[in-house]
């Protein structure tokens, strides 16, 4: 092999490399760049809203309340108390077409009496 030849592959090596190296380093710099926008997003994300963590607190109330009224419930008759309240929470049942047409029936006769 003559030098010549051998001068001409080190600089055409090289000159890949740097190329190579001058790539990579593009990708490398676009991958910051998207790292940097993620962290942004995830940043954000993990700022709580103030009504959001409201929300959440009055479920996990409602949750807990729910669980208490179970366990109470579990096998055994509710107290008296807790029927009232019960009731008096609940209001008038809806009535049913059973029931309405008993009402309307009930009615006909007071206005016929």
């Amino acid at each position: 092999m003559t030098p010549a030849s051998v001068s001409f592959r080190i600089s055409r090596n090289t000159e890949d490399l740097a190329e190579t190296i001058h790539a990579l380093s593009q990708r490398l710099v676009k991958l910051e760049q998207r790292l940097a926008v993620i962290d942004r997003l995830v940043a954000r994300r993990e700022e709580s809203d103030p009504s959001e963590l409201e929300s959440l607190d009055n479920v996990e109330r409602l949750l807990r309340d729910c669980r208490d009224l179970l366990d109470a419930g579990d096998g055994s008759e509710p107290a008296a108390e807790e029927s009232e309240l019960l009731a008096t929470d609940l209001g008038p049942e809806p009535l049913t077409d059973g029931d309405e047409e008993t009402h309307q029936s009930e009615a006909r006769l007071d206005r016929a009496a």
